[in-house]
């Protein structure tokens, strides 16, 4: 069951090997990619400026809010050419490498990060602040690209897939251990996202989605916290308490209603403006984002974002070879499951779990991690052979 073939992957792809290393075809750079790219990041510029002047500056007196989210722009720029130019099939000639640095870094986290409330979730060099996390995302997509490109036409079996999730499970227990249960999740949505496209039985994937479900109520009471728990059931009823665990979501309700078909306009929305909105920079921008241009300044990110994704999965299936195709289809599910994970709980549908939005939120690991996926998505984009179909 779930061969590639009824998913849609063609099976040279998965069945063929890479063709050997060839200079880059700059005429196949996806240019739309890109620029739906610039434009999330552009937007996250502006929203950034505006709660600079929440921060109680000038409209012509930049904020190190501001500042440092032009520096990690400015950074994300770099990492974006520098891993087109690079070719990515050296990637995957440097998977365990590449897995025990990243097991490295969430330990390092572990031992020197910084936090709120006891967490340790980044590491401070000077004014800078990093989250390795966010690093650990990427590194985990290639790793499983490797793996599963390497078992193609075996993911039937249940060990195959087992194969997979052992990967995974150490690095998901090191970010529980931060806490961080936004990045936790992430981990999942990859390997589950990853599993699907590279035609992974779609039974034993039940079966397993059957376990993960039961193991629930064990994570509730051993794994989560007090804080988690009030945060997760808060979105049931936000007004219940206002003042307590519901308050995020019921200022950013209100942010949202008030914000109509148009917006107030950068810099002018209310909730934002007077520092009713908490994390306004970070988990709940896109708050400020529906106050300040409105329900049509909303829909309109979700489309760059369609488009964007779409472009990631054409990157996949023209890839010449099966990890390319595998890479595409793990950054797709990260960028994916963010977005409905951060929009759906800024709106009230979905619990609250920390999770950023991607060039939207101010941050600048999630900005340079997932300025990363995208350069080496264009290095398969300019490697591959013209398609044959």
């Amino acid at each position: 069951m779930g061969g590639a073939a009824s998913i849609g992957i063609p099976h040279r792809l998965l069945g063929g090997r890479s063709s050997p290393a060839a200079l880059a075809a700059w005429h196949q750079f996806d240019l739309q990619l890109t620029t739906y790219a610039v434009l999330l990041a552009a937007l996250g510029l502006a929203l950034a400026y505006s709660n600079s002047v929440e921060a109680g500056r000038s409209l012509g007196e930049a904020s190190p809010l501001f500042l440092r989210a032009v520096l990690w722009t400015s950074i994300a720029v770099v990492v974006f050419v520098g891993l087109t130019t690079f070719d990515h099939r050296w990637l995957r000639t440097f998977t365990w490498p590449l897995y025990f640095a990243e097991l490295g870094l969430l330990g390092l986290t572990l031992a020197l990060g910084e936090g709120v409330g006891g967490a340790a979730r980044w590491i401070s060099v000077g004014p800078v602040a990093f989250q390795f996390s966010e690093v650990a995302k990427i590194l985990m997509i290639v790793v499983l690209a490797s793996y599963l490109a390497g078992r193609r036409g075996r993911l039937g079996s249940l060990p195959s897939i087992l194969g997979a999730v052992v990967l995974v499970v150490p690095a998901w227990i090191l970010v529980m251990l931060q806490p961080d249960l936004g990045t936790s999740l992430v981990f999942g949505a990859l390997l589950a996202g990853m599993l699907f496209m590279s035609g992974a039985s779609l039974r034993w994937l039940a079966a397993l989605a059957g376990i993960v479900a039961a193991g629930v109520p064990i994570a509730w009471t051993y794994l989560l916290r007090d804080y988690q728990k009030a945060r997760l059931i808060s979105f049931l009823d936000p007004a219940a308490d206002v003042h307590g665990p519901g308050y995020q979501l019921y200022q950013a309700q209100i942010a949202i209603r008030s914000g109509g078909w148009v917006g107030k306009g950068l810099t002018n929305g209310t909730q934002g403006q007077l520092d009713y909105l908490p994390v306004q920079a970070t988990d709940f921008v896109y708050a400020l984002l529906a106050e300040e241009l409105g329900f049509i300044g909303g829909i309109l990110v979700l489309v760059l974002f369609a488009a964007l994704l779409w472009r990631v999965l054409v990157a996949g299936w023209r890839s010449p070879d099966a990890f390319g195709t595998l890479f595409c289809c793990g950054v797709a599910s990260m960028i994916l499951f963010q977005v409905v994970v951060n929009i759906g709980m800024v709106i009230g549908v979905m619990p609250i779990t920390g999770i950023p939005l991607p060039f939207v939120t101010h941050g600048g690991a999630s900005l340079v991690t997932t300025a990363a996926g995208l350069g080496i998505i264009q290095s398969i984009n300019t490697r591959r052979a013209r398609a044959a179909w």
